[in-house]
């Protein structure tokens, strides 16, 4: 395996050089920096013509000029500088985590959602569920992504903005929101026409019910969830992840996933205490970290034989409830942080990746902050590549499930969740992960628009600054990182092949 690591490293180091070479080459002979200044008898601009010349080294041919560069990238890791005589790398360093930031946050919502959605389609084939995720798959697909964020910025943002004035809901949206969730709810669930009906009008009531409680408390503008919600959620994530995972018949990881719950809501106030008392990424990390240890006892307490399946499902579990926890400390800081003037009671921003006129030092608000500013561009993002994964998930598993393997599985006896689960569920990633790498790179250009709507500075803005200015030393340095994203996306795939599919692992060893 090492060995094949290290050949395909080097097929990726030369993807890279032979790309980079003919790009460097390609931009630099399409224009030209100095226009602007040739011809210009004025001395400052002969003398910003001269500057330019010896900086940007425009007296070297550009297959010649290619290689300094290249030998300056390599052995000092320096980009050059820019037009404006700033440092390619420094842009780099400042845009790099915001671009990955988005795409990281886009794609995982968008694998899990979509993939999960993708499933649930194709178990259903032919019903109510699969005719609606295929007809809202092909809407999304064909749509533009910076329309999807202009509509996101106005909707999600100014209108939720002025909705937040003074946080009671309308009554049409209260009957078009539970008329949206009875019809989702009947889908997923289906059955008889009766049944779906029942289904139908329970959960439209109910969500009628909670909709208007909490546009009567107010919930809105002073949001919070409390131990007892904390509680709700995480019995409900217990249920939900056993379920996938091993069954609701394995009673030895239910209980353990339930024991998780219970110990969420005995350690909820001195969480609480941690990480008002120690706020910081670090404690927060250990936080995690302590429940992730405390599920693993919690597993192997609860387990006798197969305790991997119990273990990793008390872990699922208990990440999840920490999640949830988390979500509830960043609830209890919205009041101050709407009611700063940085913030002007207008906390869904639309513009920029952080608001610098928060005050500095205050940890809870910057997270607050970030996940703010990184809603509405990772929603805009995923639900392009939502689209895409649902039809490829729909599809994949529809064929697996096909196949004689799986008739083998349901003839053994092997309940319909554990021949989905354990037998399809994992051909069907092979496939995926080839889509997965493709759409990487697709979100990187994506990312490029979406960053231009909403006004982040990341690498779509350098690269657009780039060609605006044909600045050859920023655009290459944009192109290195991406390109550099994308082979080693590739590389990951092709790991993730190995993993899924022992015939790779064979013809690779």
């Amino acid at each position: 395996m090492i060995a094949y690591i290290g050949r395909r490293l080097s097929i990726l180091f030369l993807i890279l050089f032979g790309s980079s070479f003919l790009v460097y080459n390609l931009v630099a002979y399409s224009g030209d920096p100095t226009e602007g200044l040739r011809g210009n008898t004025d001395p400052k601009a002969i003398q910003a013509l001269r500057s330019l010349i010896r900086n940007l080294q425009l007296d070297v041919p550009p297959p010649a000029r290619y290689f300094l560069w290249l030998k300056k990238v390599v052995l000092n890791f320096d980009f050059g500088t820019t037009r404006e005589g700033l440092s390619v790398a420094s842009d780099l360093r400042t845009a790099i985590p915001t671009t990955i930031r988005l795409i990281l946050m886009s794609t995982i919502i968008a694998i899990v959602i979509g993939i999960a959605f993708g499933i649930i389609s194709a178990l259903r084939q032919y019903t109510r569920f699969d005719y609606a995720m295929t007809f809202i798959a092909f809407v999304l697909f064909s749509l533009p992504v910076f329309w999807v964020a202009v509509l996101l910025k106005q909707f999600l943002a100014v209108s939720f903005n002025n909705f937040l004035a003074n946080g009671q809901i309308a009554i049409w949206w209260i009957v078009v929101a539970s008329i949206v969730s009875g019809i989702f709810w009947a889908t997923i669930i289906s059955g008889s026409r009766k049944r779906v009906w029942q289904v139908f009008g329970i959960a439209a009531a109910g969500s009628a019910i909670s909709l208007e409680l909490l546009s009567a408390t107010h919930w809105f503008k002073h949001p919070t969830l409390g131990p007892v919600a904390v509680g709700v959620i995480g019995v409900g994530i217990a249920y939900g992840v056993t379920y996938l995972s091993v069954g609701l018949q394995n009673k030895q990881a239910l209980k353990s996933s339930l024991a998780m719950v219970v110990a969420s809501l005995v350690l909820y106030f001195p969480t609480q205490w941690v990480l008002n008392k120690e706020a910081g990424i670090f404690p927060t990390l250990g936080l995690l970290i302590f429940t992730i240890a405390l599920a693993v006892v919690s597993g192997l307490f609860f387990s006798k034989i197969d305790r991997g399946p119990i273990v990793r499902t008390t872990v699922i579990t208990s990440f999840l409830i920490g999640l949830v926890i988390i979500i509830d400390k960043l609830m209890k800081v919205w009041v101050p942080y709407i009611n700063t003037d940085a913030i002007n009671g207008r906390p869904i921003p639309t513009i920029s990746e952080n608001n610098s006129l928060l005050p500095a030092g205050n940890f809870w608000f910057s997270a607050l902050d970030t996940v703010l500013h990184l809603t509405l561009p990772t929603l805009a993002l995923s639900m392009i590549s939502f689209a895409g994964y649902v039809r490829y998930s729909r599809g994949t598993l529809l064929e697996v499930l096909n196949q004689d393997y799986i008739r083998t599985a349901r003839a053994k006896g092997l309940t319909e969740r554990t021949v989905v689960m354990r037998h399809a569920f994992r051909n069907t990633l092979i496939p995926l992960t080839t889509i997965v790498v493709v759409d990487f790179a697709a979100i990187i250009g994506g990312a490029i628009i979406t960053e231009s709507v909403f006004g982040w500075r990341g690498m779509g803005t350098l690269f657009n600054q780039a060609i605006r200015g044909q600045d050859l030393n920023l655009f290459m340095g944009v192109f290195l990182v991406t390109a550099t994203l994308t082979v080693l996306a590739n590389l990951v795939a092709d790991l993730l092949y190995s993993a899924l599919d022992p015939r790779v692992r064979v013809v690779a060893g």
